[in-house]
Formats: structure tokens, sequence, C-alpha cells
């Protein structure tokens, strides 16, 4: 007769760590240490911060890893002697010292339990980049509605302002994402360019878009199979500029701008197109001339209500 054996202890699986939890508006972010020459590895996790090109300056990695703001997996404060290991992951919050306060304020148009949308201002980022991590649209709502969970469904460039969407809750998200993906969106600008009464409007612009050589910065139309079309409108004109109302169907980076500038007609006070100008000092930035683009509208149908929503930009922009 076999023998009955005792039971065993219970088969757990191991449990993974939680995430650790947003810092004034910012997430973490996790990294992993690279697998470096001998000769170049640093032999501490701070030596390696504190050189690498890959990690945002500013960020004074000895007093933050003395008050705890990088950490394991496990969310627990690394010690500044923290030897370097090929594969080690961590968090960090991201923190620019000296930041530049954007002199401009977002205002919130509706909120339901799923949706966030906001009007942001011209020089205000929707994510942290670069040199800007609080003074983002994200960041900035997070602080002052307390949502760690938002996320936001579409962007719009630092230089344009006008309407975002941002989605409040994981289990919803993707429903909303979705519009975008399948250009279920309507999205309408407005922008102020040059008046020339020889071109025929309304029109459309199709193109293919891809990086500029020159620069990661611009984009610029070349030959092949169109990805991106505008519907473009003349509204009014007065002397040299006009105002028109631009439909993307697509969703390419820099589309209007570009097309525009096909068309010989660049935004006012664009400062890409058609020549980058580089980026000015913090200590001499100038608010005066925004570039001339805002997201003044987006419409849809609703995927949790079945409703239509239509949004409205509180702004506008002046003909000159």
């Amino acid at each position: 007769m076999a023998k009955l054996r005792p039971p065993g202890p219970p088969s757990l699986k191991p449990v993974k760590p939680a995430k650790p939890p947003t810092r004034h508006g910012v997430s973490p972010s996790l990294m992993a240490l690279p697998n470096l020459a001998t000769a170049d590895q640093p032999s501490t996790l701070l030596q390696y911060l504190e050189q690498s090109a890959y990690i945002p300056k500013g960020q004074a990695w000895l007093e933050r890893m003395q008050t705890g703001l990088v950490l394991s997996l496990d969310a627990q404060p690394l010690p500044v002697d923290t030897a370097y290991v090929p594969g080690l992951r961590f968090y960090y919050y991201r923190h620019i010292a000296d930041e530049p306060r954007v002199p401009f304020e977002e205002t919130v148009v509706f909120e339901d339990d799923h949706l966030l949308v906001a009007d942001k201002p011209h020089f205000l980022p929707v994510s942290p980049t670069g040199r800007y991590v609080q003074e983002t649209l994200l960041v900035r709502l997070k602080n002052r509605c307390g949502l760690d969970d938002l996320v936001p469904i579409h962007r719009i460039d630092r230089d344009t302002a006008g309407l975002v969407m941002f989605s409040k809750q994981v289990s919803s998200r993707d429903a909303y994402a979705a519009l975008f993906r399948a250009r279920k969106v309507h999205k309408i600008y407005q922008a102020i360019a040059p008046f020339q009464p020889e071109l025929v409007f309304p029109c459309t612009h199709s193109s293919r878009l891809q990086t500029s050589a020159q620069s990661f910065m611009q984009m610029q139309e070349v030959p092949g199979t169109p990805n991106s079309t505008t519907y473009m409108r003349l509204l009014e004109a007065r002397g040299a500029w006009a105002r028109y109302q631009l439909e993307p169907v697509s969703g390419q980076r820099h589309q209007l701008r570009v097309h525009m500038l096909a068309l010989g007609l660049p935004l006012r006070f664009d400062a890409i197109y058609p020549v980058l100008t580089p980026e000015p000092a913090l200590d001499s930035l100038d608010y005066s001339q925004p570039l001339q683009l805002l997201a003044q509208t987006v419409a849809f149908d609703d995927p949790i209500t079945g409703q239509p929503r239509r949004f409205e930009s509180q702004q506008c922009l002046h003909l000159p």
C-alpha cells in the first residue's frame, strides 16, 4: 500500500514589484545599464549617471541618490556606492535644474470619468521632453487634478496651441486611442500665413513626408506614395496675411507646417520652417512671437457613451 506524503508548501509565483508612485506629477523612468567595454565601464551607478550622454543633464545625481530618488525595481532607494552591473534595471525621477517657467496657463474644457480635454497655450510641451518636465501640460494637469493615471491620447507640438485629449482610466484608454488609429477624430486647425491671391482654395494637399536628412527636427516631402493629406480653406485675408482652416486627414509630424510651406505659405513665426532656428538659451527665451497655429476643434463619437462630442478651443489667432 502506497504511503501518503504530507502536503508540501504551496507553490508561490514571484510577485511583480509595484512601480514606484508618481512624484510631483512625474512618473518614474525605467532604465537598464548597458554592457560597455571594460575600459569604458564606470565602477558605480552614480559615475554612469553623471557621465552618460543618454541621461538628461541638470539632474544633480549625487543629491538625488542621497534623497532616495533613484530606486531599485522593488522601489527601494539605491545607495550612492551601488556598483555598476550591466543589465541592472532601476527607476529614476526626471528633474531639470533651473527649468524655465512657461508664463501661460492651460484650461480644462471638458472632464468626465474617462476623458479630459485641455486647451494648451503656446510654448508648453504636452509631455516631459528635453529641458521641460514640470513645465509640461501632462505634469501640470497631474498636479492640478491629482490624476496619476492621466495619459495623452494624442499630441500637438510645443509651439502649437489648442486642444489635447487625455485618458483618465486604463480600462477605457484603448477605446479612445482606437479613434485616432482609425482616423475617426475630426480635427480642425487655424493658421495665419501669407496671402497669395493666385492660389485657389479650398484645396487638398497630399504628399509623402519623412524626416529630413539635414535635421531630425524637420520633416520634408519626398517622392513616393503619399502618407499625409490635408484639406485647406481660406477663411479671410487682410493685406499680406490670411487666416486658413486646415483639416489633417493623417497625423504625420509637422504635417500642417510642411504642407503649407509646400504651397509657399510658411506659418507666421515658425522657427522650424523654412529655416531651422536654434533654440535660445534659457535666459533669453522670447514668448512674444508664438507660432500662428491653433488646434481649434476636435469632434468624434464617444466610444464609451455613444454621444457625439465636439470641443472648441477658447483661444484665437489674430491677423496682423
